[in-house]
């Protein structure tokens, strides 16, 4: 299975960078979030689970013997800066930054089932089992998402009707 094996060391690295973008995003809206103190309370918590995420990738591409890709951190985390500048000029930027983060999280569910599917494959079952662990915090954080949608656009809406020059935060 030494192709089976690249795949999985190629995909651990794409979740890497993957995980270094996601650090990046959530520290720009955390910075930025002011009048939504429920969505920047659980974006903190999944900062803290998308840290540890790449931390425990880390460990399982160094059990692997393989290691992580510069290229891709350093494009995914520019990337993720970019998208944090772009959300500073939207007058709307707590809405979109919700759709992004759910359309984020499900990119992120599809990549650790593929990735645990992947390595089941191979008979690595230790990254199979981290993979779906990953999996089950990303589905929970899409779950809070999709939960908190309505209100958060609702209280978006109050403020911007208050003429509120920071509902968008």
């Amino acid at each position: 299975m030494p192709e089976t094996r690249k795949y999985v060391d190629q995909w651990l690295r794409d979740a890497h960078a993957m995980e270094a973008q996601a650090e990046t995003i959530l520290e720009g809206q955390i910075n930025r979030i002011r009048h939504y103190p429920a969505l920047a309370a659980r974006m903190k918590t999944h900062l803290e689970e998308t840290t540890s995420q790449r931390e425990r990738l880390e460990a399982c591409m160094e059990r692997r013997g393989t290691s992580t890709s510069g290229l891709k951190d350093a494009s995914a985390k520019f990337t993720a800066m970019m998208q944090n500048l772009g959300g500073v000029f939207a007058g709307d930027e707590v809405v979109k930054g919700t759709l992004a983060s759910y359309s984020f999280e499900a990119m992120e569910i599809a990549s650790y089932r593929i990735l645990a599917a992947a390595a089941e494959a191979e008979g690595d079952t230790q990254t199979a089992q981290l993979c779906n662990e990953i999996c089950r915090e990303e589905e929970a954080m899409a779950d809070w998402l999709k939960e908190h949608m309505p209100n958060l656009t609702l209280a978006f809406f109050d403020r911007a009707k208050s003429d509120d020059t920071e509902a968008k935060r």
